[in-house]
């Protein structure tokens, strides 16, 4: 499973990219309203720290706006992945981006159905919302289940790219069910190295050196 980290920190970025843990980067109004810095500027320099797909959002809501703003997007480097709302209007926009050979990215994925639509509009890439889904008491792997079947059974090559990830065990269970890509916010990967029995062990092995009186360096 391919790692996109969920952010617009490039030191975050930079920071996870030297230790191999990015395939990609996605960013969304939020991000680039956390990190303050204008998005053209911001996009642009994560697209010179890592080589795979850095998404960047349209903003517009009509379909023509949503397609001129997805071709400027694009010229900021040949690894930009547009990123469209899953409305009809941003599948019109993904059929046209796509066609074009741009790298799509269809957001806000809460369905199967809207899942399939955005296969066949051509996306690159479904961004199902796992946590969200669970904030409302429903089962977010469970949409990535259904899709990855719906995809498997029709041999679409849109990849599933899990969204909305909150916690480690969403990450473990998004690998396990077969997503292709998940996206999670730095703290959210740095979190997968944590284990208390891997604690309380390095704890035990560090007082029986001491006592062994001895040094490496």
């Amino acid at each position: 499973m391919k790692f996109f980290v969920d952010t617009a920190d490039v030191a975050a970025i930079t920071e996870l990219n030297a230790l191999g843990m990015v395939d990609g980067v996605t960013t969304n109004p939020s991000l680039i309203l956390k990190s303050g810095r204008d998005i053209l500027e911001v996009t642009k320099e994560i697209c010179g720290i890592v080589s795979g797909p850095v998404s960047a959002e349209v903003v517009s809501l009509t379909a023509d706006e949503m397609i001129a703003e997805g071709r400027k997007l694009a010229k900021i480097a040949s690894n930009i992945a547009v990123k469209v709302p899953l409305t009809w209007d941003g599948l019109k926009a993904c059929k046209v981006l796509s066609g074009e050979g741009n790298m799509v990215n269809v957001t806000l994925c809460f369905s199967p159905n809207q899942a399939l639509l955005a296969a066949k509009a051509g996306a690159t890439f479904i961004s199902p919302f796992i946590g969200r889904l669970d904030d409302i008491n429903l089962d977010g792997l469970e949409l990535i289940a259904d899709i990855r079947q719906i995809y498997d059974n029709y041999g679409f090559e849109t990849q599933i790219l899990a969204a909305s990830i909150r916690t480690p065990n969403h990450v473990a269970e998004c690998a396990r069910i077969g997503a292709d890509v998940m996206t999670a916010p730095p703290e959210v990967i740095r979190k997968l190295a944590s284990h208390p029995l891997t604690d309380a062990g390095l704890t035990q092995f560090m007082k029986d050196w001491a006592k062994t009186g001895q040094k490496i360096l």
